[in-house]
């Protein structure tokens, strides 16, 4: 069955009957609007947007993937300013012939990445539309706490990571070579393994700015670089290349820092802290901050290895 025989109604019930509202939602699915808590009385609120073709392919990725990267993607925006996250809107484009099990199956990927931190899909929107795309909007609660914002960061203070890089930009390299392993990786670009408790915790601890690496840790560093008006170095050697990576890496021809400093997809958080400051578990620093104007630089020295993250227009 497509879509297109489901009609708008049936597939919006087949959807919301697989969802779960999660714990803030107080009105899901079924009204022109949902209800949700905002308990701080500030709702923090990101969307992002999955486009086939540009951020994943059918051929790649099962429907269920597709629905935990879209979640994670946002979820991962709402841990980066130090809330925790309570509810998704989802809106999905579709081709009149997608098949209705691969829309059912999406929404599975969804609330399942949702869960985990035990939010929920409450409404969204469906249109019929040449490309297949999801776009979602996560919301999130502060707890009480200032947002951990990208203006933040200081001179003196040193900049640490939680979770993981390379992996998913190492699998999509995989991908593009015609590969299925090794299989680290690969799932590693289908499904993002998201720090997302550690951004809360981060801004209970006292982290200055953080980020959630989507696009490459040397590009989104440059937006704390440029938003704190403060230069960032790192240090080559803090960086771990796993063996599997390593392997990967030396088959493919490809230099493995390049996927860790300029790779994206992990969602990994990175944040700054008073160099005097205790860091919570989980937390490895990487580099430090220092006086400049909005540069990052490896070891001292701008780095000269290729593109520094993702942009959607290059």
């Amino acid at each position: 069955m497509t879509v297109a025989n489901a009609g708008e109604f049936g597939l919006i019930a087949r959807v919301t009957a697989r969802l779960r509202p999660g714990r803030a939602c107080l009105l899901g699915p079924g009204d022109d609007a949902a209800v949700v808590a905002a308990p701080d009385g500030r709702v923090a609120a990101s969307t992002d947007v999955l486009v086939e073709g540009r951020h994943f392919r059918r051929d790649w990725s099962s429907a269920r993937d597709v629905g935990h990267r879209a979640a994670a993607a946002n979820l991962a925006d709402i841990a980066a300013m130090g809330a925790v996250p309570t509810a998704l809107l989802v809106a999905l484009c579709a081709p009149p012939d997608l098949d209705v099990r691969w829309a059912e199956e999406l929404a599975d990927g969804l609330a399942a990445e949702a869960s985990l931190v035990d939010a929920g899909v409450v409404g969204g929107d469906m249109s019929a539309s040449p490309t297949l795309t999801i776009a979602v909007t996560a919301l999130g609660d502060l707890g009480g706490r200032s947002p951990v914002v990208r203006s933040g960061a200081r001179p003196g203070d040193v900049v640490a990571l939680n979770g993981r890089l390379g992996y998913a930009a190492a699998g999509y390299t995989v991908l593009t070579r015609g590969f299925r392993t090794p299989k680290l990786l690969v799932e590693a670009f289908r499904r993002p393994e998201v720090p997302y408790s550690a951004g809360p915790e981060a801004a209970r601890w006292g982290a200055t700015a953080m980020i959630d690496v989507s696009d490459g840790l040397l590009a989104d560093l440059g937006h704390i670089a440029t938003a704190s008006d403060v230069g960032i170095d790192l240090k080559r050697e803090a960086f771990i290349v796993p063996d599997t990576m390593r392997n990967a890496a030396a088959a493919l021809g490809v230099d493995p820092y390049h996927w860790i400093l300029a790779g994206g997809d992990d969602h990994a958080l990175a944040a700054t802290f008073p160099a005097d400051a205790a860091l919570p578990a989980g937390w490895t620093v990487v580099g430090t901050v220092g006086d400049g104007a909005g540069g990052v630089t490896v070891n001292g020295r701008a780095y000269r290895g290729g593109a520094t993250g993702w942009d959607h227009f290059r």
